[in-house]
């Protein structure tokens, strides 16, 4: 049970806002190239994981990434981490609440009213009540979570049957000429779950044998559920797929199928936003020192603070946070894993550093008008 429920933690955590990102990206680039971004980045990820949980083993516990890079590589690492970590985080918990809101607008605005800015407001105020108790407490709703929203996929897959093109999925992205990188950033935040490592290590107390199971069978498990979801939205909506997947099965299906598939979504994305929550709050107390109080106060401010000045395009969060910061934190662990391994492991993590390297370079050219805004 132990490792059932590190698995469903680390899945869990992954199968969150990125998943719903998944179909409408499908729609633009092809399913061709999505299985291929899958199987590479899958593979990738599974490595990290793999690595961060060797790293694991070998610190000490009460540790988040900041300090693992402080032991392992130096305190340039942990600023360097620090900030990624924080800003990574924030965006992440970001695009839940502005995603939460989005799915509770559609769930409670015909009842109540409303908008979706309300309701992201609404979202935020209780996750960041809840951000005060720890992993014990939601960690069953993280596993009831991922069941019931695997039960409204195939009840989905069941009751849109009949309106289901399965050749949709080889047509759409047809002649194609825009950007191939686009599913990079998404896909990549979609199957990170590294922050929870340390969580998942002491979850796994007297069984840490087991540790090097946990990856891929949780990034094995949320590639799964996002081709089932994929498969299912995109086969029923086609070219009309929305952003966030789920809303645009109005007209194809009944009221009681879409309120139950949001009813999960929300769950879905709470449990995830909780989970990181904890986390970037034990990284600011626990690393950094800070007063507990004040360690929740910037995991529950930072976030809703940029939502509040504009920042409410969830694709385009979890592109950048992917595709930027968590690439940045991939490449650490990676040169921290080789500090521990002979020279031979050298030919499988180098091109796993440029990899993401390049993804950098690529998203810094990309979004140059807009960093240049910015500044």
């Amino acid at each position: 049970m132990k490792f059932f429920y590190a698995v469903s933690i680390l899945a869990g955590t992954m199968i969150g806002a990125g998943l719903f990102a998944l179909p409408y990206i499908t729609t633009r680039v092809g399913m061709w190239v999505i299985l291929f971004y899958f199987l590479i980045i899958g593979l990738i990820s599974t490595a990290i994981h793999h690595f961060f949980g060797d790293l694991a083993l070998k610190t000490e516990d009460n540790l988040r990434l900041p300090s693992f890079a402080e032991i392992h590589l130096g305190s340039w690492a942990k600023k360097l981490t620090t900030c990624t970590g924080i800003i990574g985080l924030s965006g992440s918990i970001l695009a839940y609440i502005i995603l939460g809101g989005e799915f509770l607008s559609g769930l409670f605005e015909p009842v109540f009213g409303g908008g979706a800015f309300e309701y992201s407001l609404l979202y935020w105020a209780v996750g960041a009540a809840l951000i005060f108790f720890g992993i014990k407490a939601i960690e069953k709703i993280e596993l009831l979570g991922i069941l019931g929203f695997v039960m409204v996929l195939i009840l989905i897959l069941f009751r849109g049957w009949s309106e289901m093109d399965a050749g949709t999925l080889l047509q759409i992205g047809e002649g194609f000429e825009g950007d191939l990188f686009l599913p990079y950033g998404a896909i990549l935040f979609s199957l990170w779950g590294a922050a929870l490592i340390p969580e998942v290590e002491e979850k796994l107390t007297g069984e840490k044998e087991k540790l090097k199971w946990v990856a891929p069978a949780g990034v094995g498990f949320a590639i799964l559920i996002y081709l089932f979801f994929i498969f299912s939205i995109v086969s029923i909506t086609g070219t009309e797929t929305s952003q966030e997947g789920i809303l645009g099965l109005m007209g194809h299906m009944d009221n009681g199928v879409i309120g139950l598939a949001l009813i999960f979504g929300i769950l879905a994305t709470f449990t995830s936003f909780i989970t990181l929550g904890l986390t970037l709050k034990k990284i600011l107390w626990y690393d950094l020192g800070f007063n507990e109080k004040i360690s929740w106060g910037v995991v529950a401010f930072a976030p809703i603070s940029a939502f509040l000045i504009g920042i409410d395009s969830y694709i385009h969060v979890i592109s950048f946070v992917g595709a930027m910061l968590l690439a940045v934190d991939a490449i650490l662990i990676t040169v921290m894993y080789q500090k521990y391994k002979p020279a031979k492991y050298k030919i499988f993590t180098y091109p796993i550093i440029c990899v993401f390297i390049l993804g950098i370079i690529y998203n810094i050219i990309y979004n140059k008008d807009i960093i240049i805004g910015l500044l």
